[in-house]
């Protein structure tokens, strides 16, 4: 309890408040009554932040608490999914225990009895860190009854002090993302408005997006956020009802993101020129911007939309059913996760293209249209025998996309090399499930069975698979596809005409190498690394230097397997 309390103080209190200079404190702020922001110096917002702002501060905390025997744990903003066995694996809203964290880019941690490194961008530090011990259950004794009432107070009065602590983040994280909006706006677009010889109204479009727009909206958010925000007594903050006022205004965020990868590409290209690197380097410096490239500030949008649903979560944890704000804050929590989760699909949509235009490169005698003219994801992939209409089979590999079911044959030779054969339009299509034996239609004795039959010609496609559970994949798979396709029309979820094609022009021009505007992208081999999208979701980097973050691009190479073994076992370590 004791260590508990101490972290909590560590991760609030100390870093939510200003030093005055008399030894008292004040709350810090960005915004004054009527909303309007107040200019504070980088030493200010250090002192009033210095984990989030200052870089290695947050790293260095971790490191100290570690050494204390605390036990600090952080909650996964994305998946990561890695065939590495020295890598970590985990899903969004895992939490990992960090035991390490000397290395910037990567941490050591533990998850589901595994130990290994995980990349520190895909995690934030939860608030309130408590004990593991805390969360085994164990049976009360008669003498632990005697002090139940004292407990149950303790515990009323600790859930307050959790939920001060979740609000204090809330509040302080809001305030120190408006001055990076801020910075954005005024130390980087603003400039480079200035300089037309240097960057075109379209350049400026793509590389920046909507984050004015962004910045307004946010500073409206934040306004409403202070006036629920009760200094005295945090826990007594209703600030649920602020996120469902703005929910339909989060909805801005979809447009960057989807604006992101562009962006990325832009940039890129401009940083190839020494003047464009000096010029974003002293836009920082006139600024007084935190020691971040432009591409990391780029970003922030893409990460606190993801942080949102995972504050939320901590809040309602330590907010009881009789808080009046309960009602409010498990609504929003809800809306938050919907808003996240409709982004982290454009995303991932948007991650897909890239790799599917690469597999398609890879198809020999390719034919007909681009797959990306209409699809823009995998469903499901695998071997199938199809039965002609002369009775003959044929072993082809498919691969069921959103609206197309494509068809290719093995080279006999090269097994990974594969020839295109034909496609099926799945909107004309209608999938008919077979039982074993007899087909009338094709009078042929048939097992794990299914057709697609087309609405407009009557064409009938018959299919058998090896195995039962073979067949029941592709029955889902063929149903996922519809399902997909109806949400997307719903959600109105397109990829622009522009991506797709620079997606195509990346990789007829990359072959095997690496893609243009792509720094450290790993490029897919053939089809083996064309996994479907809901069996591995690619996950987004949020920390490392001129990263393309929907480009697939991984944080730096991870440390040594070696070098860390050496350091836990040396008999001299602190």
């Amino acid at each position: 309890m004791v260590a508990r309390r101490e972290i909590a103080r560590f991760w609030s209190l100390e870093s939510l408040h200003l030093v005055s200079s008399d030894g008292g404190t004040e709350p810090s702020a960005l915004v004054d009554d009527n909303g309007s922001e107040e200019d504070f110096s980088y030493e200010d917002l250090c002192q009033a932040s210095p984990r989030y702002l200052q870089p290695g501060g947050e790293q260095l905390a971790i490191n100290e608490l570690i050494s204390d025997g605390n036990v600090v744990c952080a909650e996964a903003l994305w998946d990561h999914v890695t065939m590495d066995d020295q890598e970590l694996g985990f899903k969004a809203g895992d939490v990992i225990q960090v035991l390490e964290a000397s290395n910037k880019d990567w941490w050591w941690g533990r998850s589901e009895d595994k130990e290994a490194w995980f990349p520190a961008s895909f995690v934030r530090l939860r608030v309130n860190q408590e004990e593991l011990s805390e969360n085994s259950s164990s049976t009360p004794s008669e003498e632990q009854d005697e002090e139940a009432s004292q407990s149950r107070h303790r515990h009323c009065e600790n859930k307050q002090q959790m939920r001060t602590n979740v609000i204090r983040e809330i509040m302080d994280t809001e305030r120190v993302y408006i001055k990076h909006l801020r910075d954005i706006c005024e130390g980087y677009i603003r400039q480079c408005r200035k300089h037309t010889a240097m960057f075109t109204v379209a350049q400026l479009a793509t590389i920046f997006g909507n984050i004015e727009d962004i910045y307004k909206f946010q500073r409206k958010f934040l306004k409403d956020l202070e006036k629920q925000y009760n200094k005295e007594e945090p826990h007594l903050s209703e600030i649920g009802s602020c996120f469902l006022q703005h929910q339909e205004g989060f909805a801005i965020y979809s447009e960057y993101c989807n604006n992101h990868p562009g962006a990325c590409l832009e940039l890129a290209n401009l940083m190839q020129q020494g003047k464009y690197r000096h010029f974003f380097e002293a836009c920082r410096l006139l600024q007084q911007m935190i020691d971040i490239a432009i591409d990391g500030f780029l970003l922030t949008p893409v990460q606190k939309i993801c942080k949102y649903p995972l504050q939320l979560a901590e809040l309602l944890k330590y907010t009881t059913q009789e808080h009046s704000d309960y009602s409010n804050i498990k609504a929003a929590y809800e809306a938050m996760k919907n808003v996240a989760c409709l982004i982290n699909e454009r995303k991932r949509k948007l991650e897909s293209i890239d790799k599917i235009a690469r597999w398609q490169v890879s198809i020999v005698g390719w034919e007909g249209l681009d797959i990306l003219d209409r699809s823009s994801e995998l469903i499901h992939s695998g071997e199938l025998t199809k039965i002609t209409k002369q009775g003959k089979s044929q072993q082809r590999t498919f691969f069921l996309f959103d609206h197309q079911l494509v068809s290719c044959k093995k080279d006999l030779l090269r097994r990974d090399m594969l020839y295109y054969k034909g496609r099926l339009d799945m909107d004309d299509m209608e999938l008919v499930d077979l039982e074993d034996g007899r087909d009338k239609d094709c009078n042929l004795s048939v097992k794990n069975a299914f057709k697609l039959v087309s609405r407009t010609t009557d064409e009938v496609h018959l299919f058998c698979a090896k195995k039962q559970e073979d067949k029941a994949r592709w029955l889902q798979a063929c149903a996922d596809e519809r399902r997909r396709v109806q949400e997307d029309q719903e959600l109105g979820m397109e990829i622009s005409e522009n991506q797709k094609k620079l997606a195509m022009l990346n990789a007829q021009k990359a072959g095997h190498g690496k893609s243009k505007g792509y720094s450290g992208c790993p490029v897919a081999p053939p089809h083996q690394s064309l996994h479907p999208i809901h069996q591995r979701h690619v996950t987004v980097p949020t920390s490392v230097p001129q990263q393309q973050v929907f480009g697939l691009a991984e944080p730096k190479r991870k440390p040594s397997f070696f070098w860390h073994t050496f350091n836990r076992l040396t008999p001299f370590r602190k």
